[in-house]
């Protein structure tokens, strides 16, 4: 799979009656500046290759292998973070059949390792969030801590005279 992506060839064919470097010059140029009318085209109907979110249907048009998992949590805004930052490109669809509404996530991205790693960076923030107590807590915590100190500051003596 990796050769096929490294790997690109283009054939182009000539007319004329001897090849010289001139007809090849002007053969490969005339290739790249169409090759750049086809950019810009794409880019004003605005399906340039991106990154990120898609529509299910634009993700099958490339024809590459696509693959879901199911997301129950209703936090999908740090999953579309993790996503960005590793370059994966993936679309929502939101399961109305299911009482709580599951998401499947379809995503594709250029090698599985990233995806592996991404999926293992997202997995391990949601889980880590759940661990962590909230600020309310934290605060609530510290103000008994602090109500404790002040209660033994008072109740201690210093003893200012002198002894034998």
């Amino acid at each position: 799979m990796q050769e096929e992506l490294n790997e690109k060839t283009i054939a182009l064919c000539f007319k004329g009656g001897k090849l010289t470097a001139g007809i090849f010059k002007a053969g490969v140029t005339h290739y790249l500046s169409e090759k750049d009318k086809k950019k810009q085209a794409q880019r004003m109907m605005g399906k340039s290759t991106k990154n990120g979110k898609q529509s299910l249907k634009r993700m099958m048009e490339t024809g590459s292998e696509l693959t879901n998992i199911e997301i129950t949590d209703s936090n999908i805004k740090s999953f579309e973070k993790v996503a960005r930052k590793y370059g994966i490109d993936y679309s929502l669809k939101k399961d109305k059949s299911k009482d709580p509404p599951h998401y499947l996530v379809f995503f594709r991205a250029k090698d599985e390792d990233v995806m592996e790693a991404a999926f293992r960076e997202y997995t391990g923030e949601s889980l880590g969030k759940e661990k962590r107590p909230s600020i309310r807590q934290r605060l609530t915590k510290a103000k008994e801590r602090l109500a404790k100190h002040r209660q033994q500051e008072r109740t201690r003596q210093k003893d200012r005279g002198q002894s034998l």
